[in-house]
């Protein structure tokens, strides 16, 4: 999901564009002014189905152009089936119709020649590895998927996606090497029938399908020469094992370096669709208010024309938002940095160069449970997306988004419109504003991109624009000599001979938001603007004159200018509505417009719920959300969700209602100053009761018997292998990597054993674990030393002092003693195309023992998660566990064996010493149906210092078995940690459990060290989901 973008500065169509525009605009008219330009790329492609086509300008779904408006969001990343539904209409109802998705090959085939998709014992329902349920899900919504298998998918995940048994062989990842090449098989194979099950084609979502992931870079190779004919072979190979499983809709490419890899006619591996790949507001989550200046575009359409002119303009993933790392700062400050103002700027931006597929990476950005993060991340995937982690639409980008979205779903003209150039001062008498015209190609209507020259600029900047129409050219505003203005890092984007149902706008400085037909002949038109902007539209003097017939009339000139009305207005935040003929307009504040939500009506088959331009619209105004709408027995059926009492106006339908109906509740109705029905839902605020955690009753064990020299290892893996397929060499005897050995998740324990000869003072370790890990050791039971973790230290080096252990007296000749390490595996990292930087290892790199000549005098043992890559729990895959003892004994999985064990608080007492605690409790739940109620664990930073506990500690938190926190007291910053229902049994009984690693003192939670807290509870018309399936303890096989 990372990129690196080149721009080029200029080139002969660049200027063969401007010459065209500004000739056209010259004599009056931009119609067809890039014909020319396009003439050569009218040809329509050939795909091996007829239900998904493309051509230049667009793709067809049933021979229908559609602009396809994407969000990214990850099943893996919800792991309740139940709740992906919520998600999928939250979606649809910002007007998106499409979500792409990710495949996470580490999750589904940990264990090798086992794809985990289906058919493993688990209800369907329930199984959170089931991609049957996320398909269903899409499409009762209405969403078309795009698919993203991979094999490798990066997105912030362990090792990119790949399994850590694939980080073995010898062989370059994303390669043809042959052990990698046959390692995928199975995965593709699998995956990719389950996906060509799911094609539009055979009556499911998906319309599309990317192989590999950004595959556009490669070691020791220029931009001229990439990609190599290996390149191009390991595309054309993932390519062919999909269409061998019976994939047949189009393929696109993600290309991240926009260079045009891969593109149709480039040859081997060549994809359908050519996509881009861009993240131009970058990651500085810690300074939002600072936009950088380096990636943004400028010029991509020329680059499309040179790149890939007969297909589409594709992004298949843009910023959507941001992650944070160990030690930075919360997704709120992500939320921040890709907040409504830059998808205001920058997303316009894209549609000034005519993007027709567009994908938002992420919308739902979701939850690094259970370790699957990559060691750059903590445990929230938040993203700061438009939809918050825990399901909420408090971020008022969603709106925005929402604005945008609805806009495109209803103006099909842009479809075919050609980007022309984007030119400072043009069009405008201000030269501090650029604006890029879109012309219309087949069509009268033309649109206008405008944006700040400098799009950083936060200042108010006024003009005037000059554009053309069918009335001739026209600068607006034409009324009263005022002028637009365009508010700090905002964007707009306004319309000539815009097509309103067969009703010509002949212009408008507004922005629209969308338009219906209504009951007979009346269309509804509504148009937004910001506070106080003043704004323009001008229609056909043919029309009757226009009426004002709601809102106050101050502010509003009506006047007759040419063959035109033209009316202006200044932006309050009361709406307004006039009539003009058959044209009923709503002029809008543009957080007034938030609250307007545009739904399709349902559809015969094949259309169904899937977004399509010939379906009738329904228009209302509705506060939090409405999720679907349909007309049943001249009733307005609306399901939707509100968090305070809330007034449903019924906007637009397209026939006659009598009544609304709010989930199954009939609303009480009357009609509205502006003849609208409406009736209001009430909010009810239930009550709510969570336990406080402090009060509960926990229980205690030891999770670190392992540094007693008495301890029984013989079940421990043996690290004898005196070889190793990493990259890295090895620099001890034999490989003491933990993944040559299976683990790969979680933690890591080792043991090295050695003969004192009296002459040892220090230990050199160099250990690695990722960037944000901590790691603690023992001499026999004595501690040594710890290091605490640090966010820009993947690994470590250091000497730790032998002597403070025997009081300076060193340690007795021909003794027999243990070290041992507990290291937190934070996850390993991504990559580019042939780095295998994703195989850098975890565990022991190098090690040396004062007083000894030989490093073979340590013999060393390890254990990771039970079972290693044949691990226990299917139902929570692979990553889940770590080497803890309380976790390879199954301790965290509810019911454990605890009747026994000490009764011991973690708030109180916790651990006297360093070491692991094992706590664990239940508690039930028993909320209010029909509420939503976000549920959410809060950590809180501990620094206490004295002499008995540390600030540095780690936690880990477990609920009914599902590890969903990994707490950093010295770095954060996370501390809430968001756990969706299904995981939390919101009416029934809960299992929790808390590992408190404390690395250099005793470690305590603190009185509030740790609560359970609920969010404002929403009354909400989602499915209540089904709990995931969760089974208890039983003692495993095998556990030591």
């Amino acid at each position: 999901m990372w990129l690196q973008l080149r721009f080029l500065r200029s080139c002969s169509l660049l200027l063969l564009i401007n010459l065209v525009v500004i000739c056209g605009f010259a004599d009056g008219s931009l119609k067809g002014e890039l014909n020319a330009v396009n003439s050569n790329h009218d040809e329509r492609s050939e795909p091996p189905q007829t239900r998904v086509t493309w051509d230049q300008h667009s793709l067809m779904i049933n021979d229908e152009r559609i602009m396809i408006f994407s969000g990214e969001f990850h099943p893996f990343r919800l792991p309740v089936p139940g709740l992906w539904l919520d998600v999928f209409q939250k979606i649809k109802s910002m007007g998106f119709n499409g979500v792409s998705f990710y495949t996470d090959w580490g999750l589904l085939e940990g264990n090798p020649e086992n794809v985990m998709v289906g058919d493993n014992g688990i209800n369907n329902d329930t199984d959170i590895w089931n991609l049957d349920e996320f398909f269903a899900a899409a499409s009762e919504a209405g969403i078309y998927l795009i698919a993203r298998p991979g094999p490798y998918i990066n997105a912030e995940t362990s090792a990119g996606g790949i399994p850590g048994w694939v980080l073995r062989i010898k062989g370059a990842i994303r390669s043809m090497s042959p052990d990698y090449v046959g390692a995928i098989k199975n995965y593709m194979s699998t995956v990719g029938k389950i996906i060509a099950d799911a094609q539009i084609t055979r009556g499911g979502p998906v319309i599309m399908v990317q192989p590999e992931n950004e595959y556009t870079t490669w070691p020791g190779l220029t931009e001229e020469e990439f990609p190599s004919q290996m390149n191009r072979e390991v595309m054309a190979f993932v390519a062919e094992e999909l269409r061998a499983a019976g994939v047949e809709v189009p393929m696109a490419m993600n290309d991240n370096e926009v260079e045009g890899y891969f593109a149709p006619g480039t040859g081997l591996g060549e994809v359908d669709i050519y996509g881009i790949d861009a993240y131009p507001m970058r990651y500085d989550c810690a300074h939002p208010d600072v936009w950088p200046t380096y990636r943004f575009p400028y010029d991509w359409n020329i680059l499309h024309e040179e790149q890939s002119p007969t297909t589409p303009f594709t992004i298949m993933e843009f910023q959507g938002g941001s992650g944070g790392g160990w030690g930075g700062v919360t997704e709120e400050g992500c939320a921040m940095l890709v907040n409504q103002e830059a998808s205001r700027v920058v997303y316009k931006n894209n549609y000034s160069f005519g993007v027709k597929i567009f994908n938002i990476y992420m919308t739902y950005g979701g939850t690094n449970w259970g370790n699957l993060g990559y060691h750059g991340g903590y445990t929230s995937y938040d993203y700061g997306a438009s939809i918050a982690e825990d399901r909420t639409l408090t971020r008022e980008k969603y709106s925005e988004q929402k604005l945008q979205a609805n806009f495109f779903k209803v103006s099909p003209a842009y479809l075919t419109a050609t980007p022309g150039t984007g030119q400072n001062g043009s069009y405008t008498d201000n030269p501090r504003i650029a604006v890029t015209p879109l012309v219309g190609n087949g069509t009268k209507t033309n649109f206008y991109v405008v944006r700040h020259a400098d799009f950083t600029f936060t200042g108010n900047a006024r003009y005037r624009m000059t554009v053309s129409t069918s009335i001739g050219n026209v600068t607006l505003p034409q009324l009263h000599n005022t002028t637009l203005s365009l508010n700090g890092r905002d964007s707009k984007l306004h319309v000539t001979d815009y097509d309103v149902g067969g009703i010509n706008m002949i212009y408008s400085s507004a922005e629209v938001l969308t338009w219906a037909r209504a009951l007979g002949s009346t269309r509804v038109l509504v148009l937004y603007g910001g506070e106080d902007e003043v704004h323009e539209v001008a229609f056909s003097r043919a029309l009757s004159e226009p009426v004002i017939l709601d809102g106050p009339t101050s502010g509003i000139i009506i006047e007759q200018q040419q063959a035109a009305w033209v009316i202006q207005w200044r932006v309050t935040a009361t709406p307004r509505v006039i009539q003009i003929g058959d044209l009923e307009l709503h002029l809008l504040w543009r957080n007034d417009a938030y609250d307007y939500w545009v739904m399709e009506v349902p559809a015969a088959e094949p259309i169904g719920n899937y977004s399509s331009p010939s379906k009738d619209l329904i228009i209302v105004k509705a506060g939090y959300l409405v999720r679907s709408a349909s007309i049943q027995d001249n009733h307005l059926v609306l399901s939707g969700d509100v968090n305070a009492t809330t007034t449903v106006e019924v906007i637009s339908t397209p026939q006659e209602v009598h009544g609304i109906v709010f989930n199954n509740q009939s609303l009480n109705t009357i009609l509205s100053s502006r003849g609208k029905l409406q009736g209001s839902v009430p909010y009810h605020p239930p009550t709510i009761s969570v336990p406080s955690l402090y009060d509960l009753e926990w229980r205690y064990l030891d999770s670190l018997p392992e540094i007693d020299p008495l301890y029984d290892d013989k079940a421990w893996t043996v690290l004898n292998q005196s070889w190793s397929n990493n990259p890295r060499n090895l620099t001890t005897p034999t490989s003491l990597y933990a993944l040559d050995y299976g683990y790969h998740t979680g933690s890591l324990l080792y043991r090295g054993y050695f003969i004192a000869n009296g002459q040892e003072s220090s230990l050199f370790l160099n250990i690695s674990g990722g960037a944000g890990f901590g790691y603690s050791i023992w001499l026999n039971d004595n501690y040594l030393d710890s290091w605490a973790g640090s966010s820009d230290s993947s690994f470590y080096a250091q000497n730790i002092s032998l002597v403070p252990t025997t009081n300076n007296a060193g340690l007795s000749m021909g003794k027999p003693y243990t070290i041992s390490i507990l290291i937190d595996h934070m996850g390993y990292d991504e990559e580019a195309p042939g780095t295998d930087a994703i195989k850098f290892p975890r565990g022991i790199l190098d090690y040396s023992l004062s007083g000894h000549e030989h490093q073979s005098d340590l013999r060393w043992k390890m254990t990771g998660n039970l079972g290693s890559e044949q691990y226990h729990d299917l139902i929570r895959g692979p990553l889940n566990e770590g080497a803890m003892f309380a976790e390879r004994q199954g301790y965290h999985l509810p019911q454990p064996p605890s009747d026994t064990w000490e009764t011991r608080s973690p708030f109180t007492k916790g651990i006297e010493k360093p070491g692991v605690g094992f706590f664990t409790t239940s508690f039930p739940l028993n909320l209010p149906k029909g509420y939503d109620i976000p549920l959410r664990f809060v950590f809180a930073f501990n620094g206490s210092t004295n002499v008995v506990h540390t600030r540095n500690y780690r936690c880990q938190l477990y609920v009914n078995g599902f590890q969903f926190g990994k707490f950093v007291n010295n770095l954060g910053p996370q501390t809430d940690f968001s756990v969706p229902e299904g995981i939390l049994n919101y009416n029934g009984n809960n299992h929790i459990a808390v590992t408190l690693w404390g690395l250099d003192g005793g470690a305590v939670l603190g009185p509030e060290g740790l609560q359970l807290v609920a969010s404002r509870p929403i009354w909400s018309g989602y499915r209540k989901p089904t709990a995931v399936e969760w089974p208890g303890y039983v003692k495993r096989r095998g556990a030591y």
